[in-house]
């Protein structure tokens, strides 16, 4: 595994915590890509069961970065500034990529010299049984950002990006202890389109306890992305119009839970905070 140059290097970055059971298939479906040029950057967020042992059996066939425990955001964060590569491609330590990932992703980025990000479809497994995903979580391809406001439609495991997006639109929130994709996905997708390979290359695997997608009240964290977003001054009229739509949804959800729990001024915060942007169309000249 070495590269000529990183002119067609892609640097794969996988983030663990504590995922010993699952990250040796993760690393060996990287390994068995048939696309010969990248790197793998294993970030070891300060893992306390056997994944340092299982990294380290790999010897020079990955780079192990390892670091007290910041959360995935810091993970992916460190990986890309230790990236020499022009593509990056993230891997979750829970998932599985199918050997022509990185080969079809590359084709495409050659073919469209133009995009900046990618993703592919992919396979749902749950409990390691086949599941159909729901309607609402069909992946779009062009200008997703208004459909992408209600849940995430972009797979970190999923994506290929050219490094140079990551100038334009900054990296993960590490403030945010979930919903971190989403917020980037937003920052990404106001600006350009994000295509799709329709082509299923990676195997989702979920039904595990310690998914960040099984943090309970995820919204909160799904209405600072928007809250942000919406300040940032990058959006159309139509998208911040959009915008402002779902965060009153997300904060009145969000807002009828915390009364049910007894936390009032919770409620009553994320009401004002929902009349505040209705009351004040955020949004920038037409795009």
């Amino acid at each position: 595994m070495a590269p000529v140059d990183n002119r067609s290097i892609v640097s794969v970055i996988i983030p663990t915590f504590n995922r010993g059971r699952l990250l040796k298939e993760a690393v060996d479906s990287v390994l068995a890509q048939d696309y010969p040029d990248f790197e793998l950057l294993v970030v070891d967020d300060g893992s306390v069961d056997d994944s340092a042992e299982i990294l380290h059996a790999y010897g020079q066939r990955l780079n192990l970065i390892q670091q007290q425990n910041r959360g995935v955001s810091a993970a992916r964060n460190a990986g890309i500034a230790a990236a020499s590569g022009r593509y990056i491609a993230f891997l979750d330590s829970d998932d599985l990529w199918l050997p022509q990932k990185l080969t079809r992703q590359v084709q495409f980025f050659n073919r469209y010299p133009d995009a900046l990000i990618c993703q592919t479809e992919e396979i749902w497994m749950r409990n390691g049984r086949r599941v159909n995903p729901g309607f609402r979580h069909r992946k779009l391809s062009g200008m997703i950002f208004e459909p992408s406001l209600h849940l995430c439609l972009v797979s970190p495991s999923a994506v290929m990006i050219r490094r140079s997006l990551f100038d334009e639109v900054g990296l993960f929130d590490e403030n945010l202890p979930a919903c971190e994709d989403y917020d980037l996905w937003l920052r990404v997708s106001c600006r350009y389109p994000v295509y799709l390979i329709p082509a299923p290359l990676i195997i989702k695997r979920g039904g595990h306890p310690d998914q960040l997608s099984q943090t309970p009240g995820l919204d909160k964290y799904r209405i600072q992305s928007l809250v942000k977003i919406l300040e940032s001054g990058l959006l159309s009229r139509k998208m911040a119009t959009a915008a402002v739509k779902v965060l009153k949804e997300k904060c009145a959800i969000y807002a009828g839970g915390c009364l049910q729990r007894g936390r009032k001024k919770d409620a009553r915060d994320y009401k004002r905070l929902a009349d505040r942007f209705g009351k004040h169309p955020f949004a920038a000249a037409e795009s």
